[in-house]
């Protein structure tokens, strides 16, 4: 069990393992072995990245109770799934641009996030774990009122920098066993629930989603966010925690 981040130093961008405050660099990619190079360099020397890059980012809708019951909607029989763009995938502490033009309201949405670690095709439930190199903390992040006029999300969830995960890849947690999660604004907690109340665990999602496409290496899964979402303004801190897993903080700056 690790912890891997990706990071970047003198202009390199490159994959590593943490353990405490030491980042040990990987000699090659994350998803193609995981060979260190021998060195060590504080954590505090090196710039924390999104900690993966995937080819697509993955979202499921309404996978909370709490959270159907919050839109006054049925809870589902299947995932709600949509797609963001990669334009949207930012990495720790960057920046989440509010919209200038379609848009006047942004809210959170902490999210634990599936990180796949190899080609997954027609995946059965019971083989889906292993398809799984660990878990990540997201923000889906949205713009609500677009949302609520269109009644469409690829747009309203799919703005620049509205796809914040990290900070880093945790391989050694359950969430099935149960991992609070919680998001804050400006040091106020605004939601807290536990991913035990997720209604399509991780492992189903695996399965069922490679049913219909191939998932590859780095690519990610936004698992549904609880109740208790609202906006946010220029100005404000967005953080996201996942006990076992870490925290996750983007501020909001106004798109200029």
């Amino acid at each position: 069990m690790a912890r891997y981040i990706r990071f970047s130093l003198n202009d390199q961008i490159r994959y590593g393992r943490l353990s405490g405050d030491t980042v040990y660099p990987l000699l090659g990619d994350l998803f193609a072995g995981r060979e260190e190079d021998g060195s060590a360099l504080p954590l505090s020397d090196v710039t924390l990245l999104a900690p993966c890059q995937p080819t697509k980012l993955l979202c499921v809708g309404f996978n909370y109770r709490d959270h159907a019951e919050e839109f006054d909607l049925p809870v589902p029989a299947k995932p709600n799934v949509f797609i963001k763009p990669l334009s949207a995938l930012i990495g720790p502490e960057q920046p989440v641009l509010f919209p200038k033009s379609l848009a006047h309201q942004v809210d959170y949405e902490a999210e634990l996030v599936i990180v796949i670690g190899r080609r997954a095709r027609h995946v059965t439930l019971e083989e889906a774990n292993h398809y799984i190199l660990g878990y990540t903390v997201g923000n889906d992040v949205t713009a609500r009122d677009l949302q609520d006029k269109t009644g469409q999300w690829t747009v309203c969830k799919g703005f620049d920098t509205f796809a914040p995960i990290g900070p880093w890849i945790e391989t050694a947690v359950d969430p099935k066993s149960g991992l609070d999660i919680s998001s804050w604004v400006n040091g106020q907690r605004r939601q807290h629930s536990n991913t035990k109340h997720l209604i399509f665990d991780a492992p189903y999602l695996v399965h069922y989603l490679s049913q219909a496409m191939t998932l590859e290496p780095g690519d990610v899964i936004f698992t549904g966010t609880p109740s208790g979402i609202g906006p946010v303004n220029p100005g404000d801190v967005m953080e996201m925690r996942i006990q076992g897993i870490g925290s996750l903080c983007n501020p909001v700056e106004a798109e200029v």
